[in-house]
């Protein structure tokens, strides 16, 4: 429903909008006949077979409305002519501000202790947690969202690790410490992941990746749901290791 509301706030009439309820994959392609161009976001796939649908359907265009790009075959829809835009920027600090907020609910058990004062229960049994001050932070990805969350986390106090094929100067510069990933696994209090979806991040958080973390650590992913593997990260939490 929030789609229809900005979308249509933005759009003010120049173009004529349809809102399909249905995610996009090649059997719901054929709902964008007659469009010239598809809209779509996270959770839609632009495979191969959904793209020469839309192609046939005489779509001329696909625009996601998000950053990420990895559910679209890219070189599916270069052999169909058809170009893809994304949103290039937006706020990078609602999305770090947003892992924050997930760290210190986890952290200070807040979701717990919502629960029990719904019901009456004002026991703090179980509901303390730990001084992020002194701790060591992973950051997983270190473009503007891993930034901005390592530049909050330092201003607790945290020891900032970082690791990404590309080093950012601004990390650097607030004195964070680039490191292998192994070490950052292994060394790491809190890790949070703010790496895109490829190949290379598919699973990243394996087993044997949770193999070398710290009993305990705290595991954020803001980023793409694939870059862990769950049954591996089931198996750790109900270890505890996670």
């Amino acid at each position: 429903p929030y789609d229809r509301a900005f979308l249509g706030a933005a759009n003010r009439g120049r173009h004529e909008l349809f809102f399909q309820e249905p995610r996009l994959e090649a059997a719901t392609a054929p709902l964008a006949a007659g469009a010239d161009a598809v809209c779509l976001f996270v959770h839609d796939h632009a495979d191969a077979a959904a793209i020469e649908v839309l192609a046939r359907a005489g779509v001329r265009g696909l625009a996601l409305r998000c950053a990420g790009f990895n559910n679209v075959d890219l070189a599916a829809a270069a052999r169909h002519g058809l170009p893809v835009v994304r949103v290039a920027a937006y706020s990078p600090h609602g999305v770090a501000e947003h892992a924050v907020a997930l760290l210190l609910t986890l952290n200070r058990r807040v979701h717990r202790a919502y629960n029990r004062v719904r019901e009456g229960n004002f026991a703090l049994d179980g509901l303390m947690g730990f001084d992020l001050h002194g701790k060591t932070v992973g950051v997983v990805g270190t473009g503007k969202i891993g930034a901005c969350f390592a530049q909050i986390m330092a201003g607790f106090g945290c020891k900032i690790f970082a690791t990404d094929l590309v080093e950012n100067p601004a990390l650097r510069a607030l004195g964070a410490t680039y490191v292998p990933p192994e070490r950052l696994f292994g060394e790491s209090d809190i890790i949070s992941l703010h790496c895109p979806l490829t190949p290379g991040t598919h699973h990243l958080v394996n087993e044997a990746a949770l193999g070398r973390m710290r009993q305990g650590v705290f595991l954020i992913n803001t980023g793409r749901g694939p870059l862990i593997d769950t049954a591996a990260v089931i198996d750790a939490l109900k270890s505890g290791r996670l």
